[in-house]
């Protein structure tokens, strides 16, 4: 089934926080210099033996006393990154030209606030939380949309999105659809994940996890490194920005709950998507920011997938080398790097990988790149097959 095109929608701002630092400068910054932002993980009372993406500062960063019930991790590194880029006065802006009930707030989480529950648990008193914890909002999914709605005094639809690592790619194309039926005229998307036991540990238990900093797509990759993000962007009906969102894709393999299709077969209906409702050929893409985790069967078909669409002229990488794999915060973070590709002619190569696995197609890039261009995509894959591609375009 072929897909018509879609209007285009004005990108008014866009920021992202990683463990390479706060806001688009230093993560532009330290794609260029090649330098990582991974370390040896320091994480918890009993690290597990593997490399983090750790945001810096956060421990000691409450929010603002009146944002006192929100507090915890999660929370803090939301707060830090909304005031980014001039994201707030972008957010202002868009609520005073529409009016605060006709901006939608569309946030992507994978894990929320629950480091918060699990500390909560550690430190019963008497079977009950501790007084300092005993604030419901936080031990819940929608701590983190609730908080992002009140931190912006946005009153349209607030809507979480929890498709694990997908979840802050789909953000767009929800606020695209709430758009499209004129339900807002804008919306606040993005998504934020920290670190935490249950990632920590839920993702070692799976045999995902590498004692090594993250190699995607090399012949010797053994898993994935965990980090933290947060990041976001302003989104309005219209094509008059520099930067516009021009297409989505979504898809479910309903194959496997923690393993991709075999043949790729959903990444690829969600990259087909994208590219029909922007109506434009692969051909066009310059870039493609993968979701290449650095897992043995992700990346593998991840790059099938990718060879079988596009031509060998477009420059495909995964940046998770760099931040790690920062799961419900991987789309909105990616997907600011690939506007950094259309922004500025940056096109990052693959960070820690020493070869390229032979299975790959010539797409798949380690070495950054300069060029010009004019389309570019971001992968996200999250488990149970709950695909998303999303394509950016530069007016």
């Amino acid at each position: 089934m072929s897909l018509s095109p879609i209007p285009a929608l004005a990108i008014r701002a866009y920021t992202a926080t990683t463990a390479l630092g706060r806001g688009r400068a230093a993560q532009a910054e330290a794609l260029e210099q090649r330098r990582g932002g991974l370390r040896r993980n320091d994480f918890g009372g009993d690290p597990l033996e593997t490399w983090i993406g750790r945001v810096e500062g956060l421990e000691q960063a409450p929010l603002p006393a009146a944002a006192g019930a929100w507090d915890c991790r999660n929370n803090r590194l939301a707060w830090l990154a909304l005031q980014q880029d001039g994201l707030l006065e972008a957010v202002a802006a868009s609520r005073e030209r529409h009016g605060p009930a006709r901006v939608a707030v569309v946030i992507g989480t994978s894990t929320s606030s629950i480091g918060a529950t699990e500390e909560a648990y550690a430190r019963l008193d008497d079977g009950r939380f501790p007084a300092d914890l005993a604030r419901p909002i936080v031990h819940q999914p929608h701590s983190l949309g609730d908080f992002v709605r009140r931190a912006t005094g946005l009153r349209g639809p607030c809507v979480t999105v929890a498709t694990a690592c997908s979840s802050s790619a789909k953000v767009f194309a929800q606020a695209a659809r709430l758009i499209r039926a004129g339900i807002v005229d804008a919306a606040l998307v993005g998504g934020v994940d920290t670190l935490c036991g249950s990632v920590l540990y839920g993702f070692n238990s799976l045999g995902l996890v590498s004692a090594a900093p993250a190699r995607p797509f090399d012949p010797a990759r053994d898993g994935l490194s965990l980090g933290e993000a947060g990041g976001f962007a302003v989104l309005e009906r219209g094509d008059d920005a520099a930067l516009l969102l021009r297409g989505y894709g979504e898809s479910s393999d309903a194959h496997h709950m923690s393993a991709p299709h075999p043949e790729g077969l959903g990444a690829r209906l969600a990259m087909r998507d994208a590219l029909q409702r922007a109506g434009v050929d692969a051909g066009a893409v310059g870039y493609l920011n993968l979701h290449g985790t650095a897992t043995p069967a992700n990346d593998a078909v991840e790059a099938r997938a990718v060879d079988a669409m596009f031509g060998e002229r477009l420059h495909a990488s995964s940046t998770k080398g760099w931040t790690g794999h920062t799961l419900g915060a991987a789309g909105i973070v990616e997907s600011v790097f690939a506007l950094i590709a259309l922004a500025d002619g940056l096109l990052p190569g693959t960070l820690n990988s020493s070869a390229r696995d032979p299975a790959c197609g010539p797409q798949i890039r380690l070495d950054n790149a300069r060029a010009k261009i004019r389309y570019a995509m971001n992968n996200s894959f999250g488990f149970g097959g709950n695909n998303c591609s999303l394509l950016f375009g530069a007016a």
